[in-house]
């Protein structure tokens, strides 16, 4: 057997490169796409590449497979977390829990107020759908359309969309997101939702304020009759009661009663099935097409659960955000997932990872700039890979153990990847994210890039954190 040769920064940085460039491609050819597959193979093709620069250093194919397989194994969790996500997802549509939030959300829409009418708006929906993209691309398009039929810049109003949907999709554990940076970091995912509220809350506080004094100083025209129309749309449709607000309070219980999250989202799952048969039998009726009741409510929870559900309205705006996937609608992710698994697992086994981390540590000489630095990286990764779900994986492998051996729990660094990883990514053009809420908004990202507050302040609020040393918190011995 060769012996393995030292690892040099130029070497291990050629799997990444080799990666910039294929996503690179990717986003030209495929656009909003790439992530239907193109991404994935892109990973797994890096990954070969990796396995074939350390098989040439000497690297035993045994050690590269056995990396690979413990980097599935650290998801599994976390993947089982996504499925149970597409469950819930769609036992709370069917049963009106998440179009009852939105109807009610709606009502909080003002013109004088509109700015932050429209960004808590955007953030209860994205918060309960656990979607930015979804969000945006339904609410957040008419929100945009009421706000500039009341004299409203479009660049503000979709600032303030984006700002709100990107709050709801970091706190929300719906989140494919929100899921993935605490599986990198190897936390749990409720204790990383509890500590990030650290960081976010303040963030989210002072985006509102700032907000509520641009909406202050501007003139506006009453306009309400989109908002009517949606309501109206969903109202034909459910039957909207405040009792379904108990649902999402139930888990919201067990949340703060620290049940695990496989089990309190399994509860939410079937308490929202339980909703939809008792407050929904016309939608139940409906979807099942058959004259027994019991039929109807096994096949259409089953289907809720598992695969694609679409409400139909009068209203084809409000018909995209009444759709879901089930956890079929997860699998990309899941595939994301386990493909950047084993990209991520075979950097590590080859020592790659290792070289690279530890030429970035030499920037981190304390707790603030270890911060710094991965704050850096998450942006990076999100300028260069132009996609958030690698500006979260690559700096959480990366960095996993350097906060380890800096003594800070890894809730730290599963913060700090979404503070700075997710919410900028819709900051940058050539982004995945970027390019699609410019699309969808009809606004170009350089244009609403000033207006998102929370995306900007998100980063620097994390690393003012840092800097004064407080929520900075230690491994228990």
């Amino acid at each position: 057997m060769n012996k393995t040769k030292p690892v040099s920064l130029s070497i291990a940085l050629l799997p990444i490169l080799f990666l910039i460039t294929l996503l690179s491609l990717n986003v030209y050819y495929y656009g909003d796409d790439a992530l239907s597959g193109a991404n994935q193979m892109t990973l797994l093709l890096s990954g070969a590449f990796c396995s074939f620069l350390a098989i040439t250093r000497g690297t035993p194919w045994s050690k590269i497979i056995e990396g690979i397989r413990s980097s599935i194994s650290d998801t599994l969790p976390a993947l089982l977390i996504l499925l149970l996500i597409g469950a819930l997802a769609g036992t709370w549509l069917i049963s009106g829990i998440v179009p009852a939030m939105i109807y009610y959300g709606l009502q909080i829409v003002n013109p004088t107020y509109f700015l932050i009418a429209a960004c808590i708006v955007s953030a209860i929906i994205s918060l309960v759908t656990g979607s930015s993209w979804s969000t945006i691309a339904t609410i957040g398009v008419a929100l945009l359309g009421i706000g500039k039929a009341i004299g409203m810049s479009e660049a503000m109003v979709a600032g303030a969309i984006i700002s709100g949907a990107y709050f709801g999709d970091k706190m929300s554990p719906l989140s494919d997101t929100t899921n993935l940076a605490p599986a990198m970091a190897g936390v749990d995912l409720f204790t990383h939702i509890r500590y990030m509220s650290y960081t976010t809350i303040p963030s989210i506080c002072i985006t509102l304020i700032i907000f509520l004094f641009l909406g202050l100083n501007i003139d506006t025209q009453t306009s309400a009759g989109d908002i009517s129309i949606i309501q109206n749309a969903i109202n034909s449709k459910f039957n909207i009661s405040i009792w379904l607000f108990s649902v999402p309070a139930i888990v919201i219980g067990l949340i703060i009663k620290k049940i695990p999250a496989i089990p309190a989202l399994f509860i939410g799952t079937i308490l929202g099935g339980i909703a939809a048969i008792v407050f929904q039998t016309e939608i139940i009726t409906e979807l099942g097409q058959s004259n027994n009741y019991f039929q109807n409510s096994f096949t259409v929870l089953m289907d809720a659960m598992a695969r694609d559900v679409n409400i139909v309205t009068e209203n084809s705006m409000i018909n995209e955000l009444l759709s879901t996937g089930g956890m079929n609608g997860m699998l990309n992710t899941v595939w994301l997932i386990l493909c950047a698994m084993c990209f991520g697992g075979s950097m590590e086994a080859s020592g790659f990872l290792n070289k690279l981390s530890t030429s970035f540590m030499k920037m981190a000489t304390n707790t603030a700039s270890l911060v710094a630095t991965t704050t850096g990286t998450c942006v990076f990764f999100n300028l260069t890979a132009s996609d958030q779900y690698l500006s979260i994986i690559v700096p959480g492998k990366m960095f996993s153990e350097s906060y380890k051996k800096n003594g800070l729990a890894p809730e730290n660094l599963s913060r700090t990847l979404e503070d700075s990883g997710t919410v900028t990514s819709v900051l940058i053009p050539w982004n995945t994210c970027g390019a699609t809420q410019a699309s969808v908004l009809g606004v170009s990202t350089l244009t609403y890039l000033p207006f998102c507050f929370f995306n900007i302040i998100s980063p620097f609020m994390t690393m003012i954190y840092a800097i004064i040393g407080i929520k900075i918190r230690a491994i228990k011995a």
